[in-house]
C-alpha cells in the first residue's frame, strides 16, 4: 500500500544536525521512519541521540549509503547549498531525494532536476512537505498523526492542503501522500504520481490537488483521460486569486485565461475528474465516489 516510500526504506538526512533537521528527524523517527544516518562533512563520525535512537553522522552521502544501504535522502540544507547536496546524493546513487528546502534559485532547480533524471534519482520537491506512507514511513515534514493507512492516494502542490485533506479523510486513510511542491520546476509531477497510483494495487482512489498558475493540472487531466482507470477527485486552490498576481507559491501566477482555477477545473472535469470547490466539499466527493465504487463492485 505505497508508492515511492515503504517501511523498508532506509533514510539519510542531509542537514540533520541543523535546527530544522534535528526537529524533523526526531518527528520522522517517531513516525516509524528508518533513519539510518545524517550527513554533515564537518561532523562526520559523531552520533546524535534522538530519545532512544542513536543516529550516526557521515561525511558524505556515499559514505552513508556504503555503511547503511540507504536508498532515500531528505534534504534540509540552506538554499545556497541545496544544488550541491542533491547532486552529491545523485552521484552516490541514491534512489529518492526529498528536497524540503524552499527558496532555491530556479536555475539551480532546473540544473539538478535535469542532472538527477540522467542519474536515475527521483526528486520530490523542491520546496515541498515531502511524502508519507502512513503507518510505514514519513520522509519530510508531513505530520504523521493526522491520518491512518488506507486506500486513497494523494498528490498535491500545496503542503497545507495536503494536511487538510489527510485530516478530513482520516477515517478512510491513505496509501501514500505526496507533496510535490509548488515551485515552477519540480522533480516529480502530478502525472508521475498518477501513473504510480494507477499501478499500485492497494490504491483505490486518487486525490489530485493543484493550484493556479502554469498548465500542470491541464496536462494531468489529459493523462487521466488517456491512462487512469481509477476514480480521481480534484481540488484547485486559488479560485479567488486576482489575475497577474503571484499567490504564495512561486509557480502560482495567472496570465490571461491560462492557469486560472476555472480553466483547470474545466479541464479536469472534462477528463471525468470530480472537482470540489472547497477542501471540505472535495472530501465529501471522495466519500461519495468511494461509496459508488464499492456499490458497483459488490453489485
Amino acid at each position: 500500500m505505497a508508492i515511492y516510500l515503504t517501511k523498508e526504506s532506509k533514510v539519510l538526512v542531509q542537514g540533520m544536525t541543523g535546527g530544522e533537521g534535528m526537529k524533523h528527524t526526531r518527528r520522522m523517527l517517531a513516525a516509524g521512519t528508518d533513519i539510518v544516518g545524517g550527513v554533515n562533512p564537518r561532523k562526520a563520525g559523531a552520533t546524535v541521540d534522538f530519545d532512544e535512537r542513536a543516529v550516526p553522522v557521515f561525511g558524505s552521502v556515499a559514505e552513508g549509503i556504503h555503511a547503511t544501504g540507504a536508498d532515500v535522502t531528505v534534504v534540509f540544507v540552506p538554499p545556497a547549498f541545496a544544488k550541491a547536496a542533491v547532486v552529491e546524493a545523485a552521484d552516490a546513487g541514491i534512489g529518492l531525494a526529498v528536497v524540503i528546502t524552499e527558496g532555491i534559485p530556479v536555475h539551480d532547480s532546473v540544473a539538478f532536476t535535469a542532472y538527477t533524471k540522467r542519474k536515475g534519482t527521483r526528486i520530490i520537491g523542491p520546496n515541498c512537505p515531502g511524502l508519507i506512507t502512513p503507518g510505514q514511513s514519513d520522509a519530510g515534514i508531513i505530520p504523521a498523526d493526522i491520518t491512518k493507512p488506507g486506500r486513497i492516494g494523494l498528490v498535491s502542490k500545496s503542503g497545507t492542503l495536503t494536511y487538510q485533506l489527510m485530516y478530513e479523510l482520516r477515517d478512510i486513510g491513505f496509501s501514500t501522500c505526496v507533496g510535490i511542491g509548488g515551485d515552477p520546476v519540480v522533480g516529480t509531477t502530478h502525472i508521475d504520481c498518477l501513473a504510480a497510483f494507477q499501478d499500485d494495487p492497494d490504491t483505490e482512489l486518487i486525490v489530485l490537488i493543484g493550484e493556479i498558475g502554469g498548465d500542470a493540472e491541464e496536462r494531468a487531466a489529459a493523462y487521466v483521460r488517456d491512462h487512469v482507470t481509477k476514480p480521481v477527485v480534484g481540488y484547485i486552490a486559488g479560485f479567488t486569486a486576482p489575475e497577474g498576481r503571484t499567490m504564495g507559491h512561486a509557480g502560482a501566477i495567472v496570465s490571461g485565461s491560462t492557469g486560472t482555477a476555472q480553466a483547470k477545473k474545466e479541464a479536469l472535469e472534462a477528463a471525468g475528474v470530480r472537482v470540489g470547490s472547497t477542501p471540505t466539499e472535495t472530501a465529501k466527493l471522495v466519500l461519495a465516489r468511494l461509496e459508488e465504487q464499492r456499490s458497483l463492485t459488490h453489485g
